[in-house]
């Protein structure tokens, strides 16, 4: 049988937000990166949804969200999210698992909102301002200094959009089949939208207030719950440096390297994602 989450959508603040749903049990947050959507999380959904109520938005200005042209700092995105889980979902705390800038969202969600994620899997994730100063791998995200660039890309990428998208598709990973010609056409039919690219861009330009917010959250405390990191050892998976930085904002952190997989790692190992979730979450 095909399996098909509940469609939502509720108004947070400035951001009608679109969020899926699937399954019941202890709730189960997940959040996106860049450039995808809820959607990331399609090959493990369905058997997280027989343990647990599983919930994945569309975080601030991406896939089916709507698209304000400001607000794109991680601590304004954590704030969207935690609308939604208490007000919205009238819950009091979650489970959250994350990847690429999710991960950056879910830090945001965890130190600004204290007591709302019981425990946190990050995957391929690093966090602005964790006092490594390797956020973008010392210029090996190149991407990173290219969206901080202002108008430059937007000239560069409008109207090629599908080239520029595709490209990290094709080469941030490891596993060649993970992301089908399918599922690219599903990520760029918002990404293709106007005001996506302005706002895709945006989080990345907003880095800089990032660092400033967390390393002054750090300078005082660290992430309290337990967490489990991982990133990938091929291709511009980050490696190690996925639990390193972790380990230097939490306290109770494990996880490694996920071998034969690159960035994508949801989509390109979800036997491993599933089995490492369901065992660190219960």
């Amino acid at each position: 049988m095909e399996f098909k989450p509940e469609h939502h959508f509720a108004t947070v603040g400035q951001v009608r937000m679109h969020f899926v749903t699937a399954g019941a049990g202890e709730p189960l947050l997940l959040l996106h990166g860049w450039p995808q959507t809820w959607y990331a999380w399609r090959k493990v959904m369905p058997t997280l949804a027989t343990r647990y109520r599983v919930i994945a938005p569309d975080m601030r200005g991406l896939g089916d969200t709507s698209r304000p042209t400001s607000g794109y700092d991680m601590k304004s995105v954590a704030d969207d999210i935690a609308t939604l889980v208490k007000k919205e979902l009238k819950l009091e705390s979650v489970l959250v698992g994350a990847h690429d800038w999710g991960g950056p969202a879910a830090f945001a969600l965890a130190a600004f909102h204290p007591g709302l994620v019981r425990k946190l899997v990050m995957l391929d994730a690093a966090v602005p301002g964790d006092g490594s100063g390797t956020y973008s791998q010392n210029g090996r995200r190149w991407h990173h200094p290219f969206h901080q660039t202002l108008d430059l890309p937007e000239q560069l990428i409008t109207g090629r959009e599908d080239i520029y998208y595709r490209w990290f598709f094709k080469n941030y990973g490891f596993v060649p089949t993970a992301i089908s010609e399918e599922d690219i056409a599903e990520y760029l039919r918002t990404y293709r939208d106007f005001g996506a690219l302005r706002a895709g861009l945006a989080y990345y330009r907003n880095v800089p207030q990032d660092i400033t917010d967390n390393e002054a959250y750090l300078r005082e405390h660290r992430l309290q719950m337990p967490i489990l990191s991982y990133g990938g050892a091929e291709a511009f998976g980050r490696g190690e440096e996925s639990l390193v930085s972790l380990s230097r904002v939490g306290v109770d952190v494990r996880g490694g390297i996920v071998p034969d997989c690159g960035h994508w790692v949801a989509e390109e190992k979800p036997d491993f994602v599933l089995s490492e979730m369901m065992s660190f979450f219960g």
